[in-house]
């Protein structure tokens, strides 16, 4: 059996300690470096039936509008800023917590705009979404939108993900249950999900984390677009998921929770 000379016996633990340096080098670095993510956690939830500050959040002219008892929640998440420097330990730290979620920056925020033009761009979607919702609760209800109007005010939230809550909003001020009652039924429902102006629901982001900013505040329910109703589930803790496809469907949904009847369920 040849042995090794001295020399080679020596040489590969010596190649295997210079090759950590480098290696040691690269971690640290990366774990200095800012990275391209943004971290967020659950936000706050709003009641659209209440008031933002000494305003209400839904006013209505030109039809009676109805006194509500219940709540509906609007539930916003809250990441990173655009600018906040995301490091490694803030990203090991966020999968590994349920109340936590990395994402991608550019997933989050649009990609070249200062902070200024973001918080306008996301301002911008939010009124889109309350036109949205206002031609959508006024279509379902058959009222005409030159008669009747709907201001719709909501400081320090951005984005298109409360359009259904506005109109069910809307529709509670209005019409209650239809039947003289209101929409929730009296109860704290908390919800999510873009609105067309048709009545289309759309799926909205940051789910998992939105359920969680609605048990913490009392909701009772959830209503989640059905496309993320498995996501949902993961962290509901005891909310009753209620899947949505529709503006009617989630006004139907409301109204047997109301009643005790038969409703969807995730």
């Amino acid at each position: 059996m040849t042995r090794p000379s001295r020399d080679g016996a020596l040489a590969r633990p010596r190649a295997l300690t210079l090759s950590a340096v480098p290696l040691a080098a690269l971690l640290a670095v990366v774990g200095l470096a800012p990275l391209p993510y943004s971290v967020a956690r659950p936000g706050q939830t709003t009641n659209v039936l209440g008031k933002d500050g000494s305003a209400e959040v839904i006013s209505i002219s030109g039809a009676p509008v109805r006194g509500t008892s219940g709540q509906l929640r609007m539930v916003a998440i809250m990441a990173t800023a655009p600018r906040a420097e995301i490091r490694l330990g803030d990203v090991i730290d966020g999968w590994f917590r349920t109340d936590r979620a990395v994402m991608p920056k550019d997933s989050v925020f649009p990609a070249g705009m200062s902070d200024t033009k973001i918080a306008e761009h996301n301002l911008a979607e939010m009124k889109s979404s309350q036109d949205a919702a206002t031609a959508a609760a006024l279509r379902y209800l058959k009222k005409d939108p030159d008669r009747v109007k709907v201001t719709l005010k909501l400081s320090d939230v951005g984005g298109p993900s409360a359009g259904l809550l506005f109109s069910l909003g809307i529709i509670d001020k209005l019409d209650g249950d239809g039947s003289g009652g209101d929409l929730t039924g009296g109860r704290k429902i908390a919800g999510t999900g873009t609105i067309a102006a048709d009545g289309t629901v759309g799926a909205v982001g940051g789910v998992a984390l939105k359920t969680q900013a609605a048990e913490r505040d009392g909701a009772s329910a959830f209503l989640v677009p059905k496309a993320e109703c498995s996501t949902a589930q993961a962290t509901a803790g005891g909310l009753r998921l209620i899947p949505v496809t529709t503006l009617k469907g989630a006004v139907e949904a409301l109204r047997a929770l109301a009643k005790g009847g038969s409703v969807p369920s995730c």
